[in-house]
């Protein structure tokens, strides 16, 4: 897993590529976590451009971090999408909580 962020006024992008499962979770939402409680950010984008899995501990890291962004009066947003990551975001109910972008993988 390869996580790069980028600060965009209080926007923080998060550029992530390779699996998102039980072994890298916890490090996403710890490197998520301290950026969020530095007070600069308000919104989430998820780039999900070059992820070619995620399991259910992903599906929580996210959801945790929507509650967070959610708090601060912010929105999460997921962008580039594989079909295969499309249909688990949709199983998973994730689709009607976040925001997707309509540009497809």
């Amino acid at each position: 897993m390869d996580i790069k962020l980028e600060c965009i006024g209080q926007t923080l992008v998060v550029k992530l590529s390779g699996e998102i499962d039980h072994h890298t979770s916890g490090d996403i939402r710890d490197i998520l976590d301290r950026e969020i409680s530095s007070g600069n950010v308000t919104n989430l984008v998820f780039d999900f451009d070059r992820v070619t899995f995620m399991d259910s501990s992903g599906i929580g890291m996210m959801v945790g971090r929507y509650k967070q962004i959610s708090a601060l009066g912010g929105k999460v947003m997921v962008i580039r999408v594989s079909p295969q990551l499309d249909k688990i975001f949709e199983i998973s109910g994730l689709k009607k909580i976040l925001d997707f972008g309509k540009e497809k993988r």
